[in-house]
């Protein structure tokens, strides 16, 4: 009876088996990941993640500038530049949201930035009794961006209702409350991004689930399900309650901009896919990239493309819909309902397949019944 023996080398470069049968000796290559996860922590930290910290810091700092003007002066002009600065503001945050690691996460920016619909109860309240503390979780829903498009849009039914409410000095708190503390915690990313975490972030490069791409990649999918898909589509058109919520939209008191913060971060989350620099001038290495490696390495489909190609289907759907979701919702949900499976299609290919294929573990648990 012939012996068999096996002796296993894992060298850094790849796993080797050796089998010995009878006289023969034939090694076996079992190929194994050697994608450079630090260049692309790199990549993704120079080329994206900071950059679009700078952007949105840069903002809401002009915002800030344009609130200060305002209050100094409440006229028609000053409250259309505030608003300008609003929305420019708020396109940037569609940069930044998904990126929820490091002192982002630490400090519950996205929960202080932008949870919608807005509570409006909330809010009045505050204004009155001026006995409020934004850093509570109460409070959420009542600042950020959503409490914002209250108070400049929705205080009124036109300019000079709008401005009328800013007499009452405590609404001009409120206001200047809100603008200083989104500044304060978008300066704290940021400094923070630039002086510590960018080299904890880039030299956490293993393959395990407290490294940083195994956490960036799942913070990237859980805002894509959570936030993109469910948040700015699907929860408005009420695939999940049965019935829609044409309130539940983003950005609903200023009513043209909803449809325009979606396409946004959708256009932000496939430029980080892909690696496209911030700055729209270079392409680094990226999941899409990573995942091309995989498949050159193993010879198995090309699940790349299959994202890119069905997100292309998901944005046509979404140019058909009207600028004002609310509108949307309430006239021709179908629409809505339509760009939402789009959507939906992706989340297979990202969190089944792009995942197995990098060999990361999704780290949070789905309660939407998808």
């Amino acid at each position: 009876m012939k012996s068999i023996t096996s002796i296993i080398l894992l060298l850094s470069l790849g796993l080797i088996v050796f089998v010995s049968c009878g006289d023969t000796e034939e090694p076996i290559e079992i190929i194994t990941d050697r994608f450079d996860r630090q260049d692309m922590l790199t990549d993704w930290a120079d080329m994206i993640i900071i950059p679009a910290l700078e952007s949105y810091n840069t903002s809401v700092a002009r915002m800030a500038s344009d609130k200060d003007a305002f209050i100094a002066e409440r006229s028609d002009m000053h409250l259309e530049q505030l608003r300008e600065s609003y929305v420019n503001a708020y396109l940037a945050w569609q940069h930044v949201s998904m990126f929820d690691i490091g002192k982002a996460e630490e400090i519950r920016l996205r929960n202080y930035t932008n949870i919608y619909p807005t509570d409006v109860a909330t809010i009045d309240k505050n204004i009155a009794s001026q006995n409020y503390n934004l850093e509570l979780p109460s409070n959420y829903d009542a600042q950020g961006f959503p409490a914002l498009d209250y108070l400049l849009y929705g205080m009124g039914e036109n300019n000079a209702e709008v401005i009328s409410t800013f007499a009452d000095d405590n609404t001009v708190t409120y206001l200047d409350d809100l603008v200083t503390r989104m500044y304060n915690l978008s300066e704290l990313v940021l400094v923070d991004w630039k002086t510590n975490y960018r080299a904890t972030f880039i030299n956490n490069s293993g393959a395990s689930g407290t490294a940083a791409v195994d956490k960036m990649v799942n913070d990237f999918l859980f805002y894509y399900e959570k936030f993109l898909r469910a948040g700015k589509i699907g929860i408005p058109a009420g695939v999940f309650s049965g019935n829609p919520i044409s309130a539940a939209v983003e950005a609903p008191y200023s009513k043209i901009y909803s449809k325009t913060l979606f396409l946004e971060a959708f256009g932000a989350v496939q430029d980080f896919f892909v690696g496209k620099s911030f700055d729209g001038n270079g392409q680094g290495e990226s999941l899409e990239s990573y995942l091309i490696y995989m498949q050159e390495q193993n010879n198995t489909t090309d699940i790349a493309d299959q994202i890119l190609d069905q997100w292309t289907i998901a944005t046509a759907a979404a140019d058909l819909l009207s600028d004002n979701l609310q509108e949307q919702v309430i006239t021709d949900n179908n629409k809505m309902l339509s760009t939402y499976d789009e959507l939906q299609k992706v989340i297979v290919l990202l969190k089944v397949d792009m995942m197995q294929s990098l060999n990361i573990q999704v780290d949070y648990v789905d309660a939407d019944g998808d």
